[in-house]
């Protein structure tokens, strides 16, 4: 009976069949390269959001707090990020951010919405319909050196 039931709605919704052909979720890499000796540019920020149809501002302050830096977006819209940073490295956040904010966790589909509500970020997936609560981005530890030292000598 189960059987039969899987087979009608797999007859009936075929993009829904576990075996069938999976929708394969792929980005350009990121274009970063050295602005002098302190500055990283991440030329293709804007591409790369639209593609995963979110806003430029919440991809970067994920980027921001996750490498502990900060930066700002220039005329022609490329990311400044202060501070030496390869390829690899932006990367890896960007793939965390996939994982945490993009990817559904019920139907692994990248077809998802991120919507604010009540102070709280949902996920909500265009393909099964789940939608799941995800934690605000926190802005991780800043060490303040220049007042360490001030109390030390006070």
């Amino acid at each position: 009976l189960l059987g039969r039931f899987y087979q009608a709605l797999y007859l009936s919704h075929p993009s829904l069949s576990g075996g069938g052909v999976k929708k394969r979720y792929t980005l350009a890499p990121p274009s970063v390269h050295r602005e002098g000796n302190k500055r990283s540019i991440w030329a293709n920020v804007a591409e790369i959001c639209k593609k995963m149809h979110r806003q430029p501002e919440h991809v970067i302050q994920f980027l921001f707090a996750e490498l502990g830096t900060s930066g700002s977006v220039d005329g022609s819209g490329n990311l400044v990020i202060k501070g030496r940073f390869q390829q690899k490295q932006i990367e890896a956040v960007l793939r965390r951010y996939i994982v945490e904010y993009v990817t559904c966790k019920t139907c692994k589909s990248p077809d998802t919405l991120l919507e604010k509500d009540n102070r709280l970020y949902f996920v909500t997936c265009e393909s099964c319909g789940s939608k799941r609560s995800v934690s605000a981005i926190k802005t991780g530890f800043s060490a303040q050196i220049g007042k360490r030292k001030a109390q030390r000598t006070g």
